[in-house]
């Protein structure tokens, strides 16, 4: 037997380990897996070159429970170490890189903003184990099996043992407060977190399963039981498969193993799988989406060779895609760094970059193979596409292909098409083309009618984010401007060289405004005269596109420097002086009937926008029911 010391800087390392990564703890099991994975593949390339002679078999990882015992026992049929070996690797290399990692990393306290601890590896054991024991024994012929010990100190002990299979097992003796990793439910909740996808059976366990019955059995046979092991994940997840090799029912049949609790099939998938200039693989899902802005994230899943590592991917995967849901499996990206030296890494650059582009050309596919069916899909995408065409530029570019702008009559357009349909009849005497929108189709229903008996389009656009997309659009594309239907009157929405005739002359236009100025509040409206056909409404009420455009950027985050979050609401009031009801106001001797008609032809006018609440509805009511009598 032999005794000695690791060789550390820092007298008794391991309480370090365990205090720095307490927080972080569980990871302990999916190192110490990853290990067994990784001599495991060696094992399977050795023989696969013909470096060895021994069978690799079907080897699989068990993990067991002796809760009496207090043990929890990693057993693996890879490549095993010599005692040798056992001291290079476990003494040296292994701990080394714990230290350095510890040395890395205590200053910058539980934040640091660290999503992986591969490279921890082995010695990450002693954040729940008071002692930890390796029995290995080498796939080499003629060589002895190992037994190292180790409690927790820099002492150690290495004796052979009488270990006849090839493979490592390691039996962790658990410590009093970590005595949670002897219950059966947190154990298999880790194996399911970090292991699911692991390319090597995993064990834990048995499992009783009905035999099935021969053809020919009778009726009432009832089908034998027979304990097979318990096999906790799936070591070809449909990720790590050719497209050409799956069906779509594979794909949702994946969804829905990555999603159980997901009842509803997703939309439409696409497959990454990428080898240069780095190595990338995975599967993203398009679910039903909601206008929700504050839509749960963190749904894709990141994946080391199919190793769990964290559902934050942020940096690697463009913000607008952090919606969607799915695997991404990349040995490139350097998992045991911080975020911000993560963000700052080329290679995740250019992963972000690829996912971008593949996301762009397939949604161009589907939308040229099936357009029929991509229009009935877009309220349930246009979020996260919208999203994409504001914060990635190249995403914007190529979105010209596939991004819709539906109108209220339920057509919907891409943007060339858009163009050509309305630059006719929407262009401004400034050549600029104008596009007409409302963003909920009750509340401007009137305003949408108006603009329709003109023979204008009017989109239907409704997303949160609508007001920051039409601003990039106005400021990328020549010659264009968006208002909603109800910022103006039609006719200056779009003003073309004609214009209508008023029939009152300028003083009764004096005497009118004057009449006005005294009856409704100009804290609240701005009043503007303008001639309009007669049957038009004799008072509209709008808000001018800037100053509503800028409210609504900030409300969703940006806009700011404009300042508008603290300003009143102030509305326009459109009067007709064609109208045959503004000629009565003007004409009126009396000015309490005066008074009651401006009254309540501006409170219908409010009514139409929805801005009629509370104790003046009340009033409003009140007042139309002595009116009628």
């Amino acid at each position: 037997m032999t005794k000695g010391n690791i060789n550390v800087s820092v007298e008794n390392i391991f309480p370090l380990i365990k205090k720095f990564l307490y927080s972080d703890h569980e990871i302990f099991l999916r190192e110490l897996i990853s290990n067994a994975t990784d001599a495991t593949l060696k094992l399977k390339h050795l023989t696969s070159i013909g470096e060895t002679t021994v069978e690799y078999g079907n080897p699989k990882i068990e993990v067991k429970i002796d809760k009496e015992g207090k043990k929890l026992h990693i057993i693996d049929q890879g490549i095993g170490m010599t005692a040798e070996e056992v001291e290079k690797y476990i003494n040296e290399i292994a701990f080394s890189g714990a230290e350095e990692f510890l040395d890395k990393y205590k200053d910058s306290g539980k934040d640091a903003g660290i999503i992986g601890h591969f490279g921890l590896g082995f010695y990450s054991s002693f954040m729940v184990a008071e002692k930890v024991e390796i029995i290995t024994k080498s796939y080499k012929e003629a060589t002895e099996a190992a037994h190292w010990t180790c409690d927790g100190s820099p002492e150690f002990t290495l004796e052979p043992s009488d270990k006849t299979e090839r493979g490592t097992e390691i039996i962790l003796h658990i410590a009093e407060d970590s005595t949670e990793f002897l219950e059966e439910s947190k154990i298999s909740e880790l194996l399911m977190k970090y292991n699911k996808f692991m390319p090597i059976p995993i064990k834990f366990g048995t499992k009783e399963v009905n035999v099935a019955l021969p053809e020919d059995a009778p009726k009432d046979a009832k089908p034998e039981k027979k304990t097979i092991d318990n096999i906790i994940n799936n070591p070809n997840p449909a990720w790590t498969k050719l497209p050409a090799d799956l069906k779509d029912e594979d794909y949702k049949s994946f969804y829905r193993e990555l999603y159980p609790m997901q009842f509803e099939d997703p939309l439409f998938h696409i497959h990454l799988n990428v080898d240069y200039p780095f190595n990338l693989t995975g599967i993203l899902y398009f679910p039903k989406m909601t206008n929700d802005l504050n839509i749960q994230k963190d749904k894709i899943q990141l994946y080391q060779n199919q190793v769990y590592v964290t559902d934050n991917v942020e940096g690697i995967v463009p913000e607008f895609l952090t919606m969607l849901r799915g695997v991404i499996d990349s040995p490139d990206i350097p998992l045991n760094v911080s975020r911000s030296y993560l963000q700052a890494d080329s290679n995740v650059k250019k992963i972000a970059s690829y996912i971008t582009r593949k996301v762009a050309d397939k949604l161009k596919s589907l939308f040229n193979d099936n357009r029929e069916d991509f229009e009935k899909k877009w309220d349930d995408i246009k979020i996260v596409i919208e999203y994409g065409m504001l914060s990635e530029d190249k995403f914007f570019e190529k979105a010209d292909a596939f991004a819709l702008y539906p109108t209220v009559d339920k057509k919907y357009y891409i943007y060339d098409e858009l163009i050509e349909k309305i630059k006719d009849n929407q262009t401004d005497k400034d050549g600029k083309v104008v596009i007409l929108y409302a963003s909920n189709e009750d509340a401007q229903h009137s305003y949408i009618e108006a603009a329709k008996t003109k023979g204008y389009e009017v989109l239907l656009l409704d997303s949160p984010i609508v007001s920051h997309l039409m601003q990039k659009l106005e400021s990328s594309k020549e010659n264009i401007s968006f208002a909603r239907v109800d910022a103006d009157h039609v006719d200056n929405l779009i003003k073309k060289e004609e214009t209508t005739i008023s029939k009152l002359s300028d003083d009764e236009k004096k005497q009118l405004e004057d009449i006005l100025k005294e009856a409704i509040p100009s804290e609240k409206f701005m009043v503007q005269l303008e001639a309009m056909d007669s049957d038009a409404s004799p008072f509209i009420i709008t808000q001018p596109e800037f100053m509503r455009r800028m409210k609504e950027m900030q409300a969703t985050g940006g806009g700011g420097m404009f300042g508008m979050g603290n300003m009143p609401e102030m509305y326009n009031l459109i009067v007709n002086t064609n109208s045959e009801l503004v000629g009565e106001i003007l004409n009126t001797k009396t000015k309490k009937k005066q008074e009651r008609l401006i009254s309540q032809s501006l409170d219908l006018a409010r009514l139409s926008q929805g801005l009629l609440k509370g104790k003046e509805l009340s009033e409003f009511i009140k007042r139309s029911y002595e009116m009628i009598k």
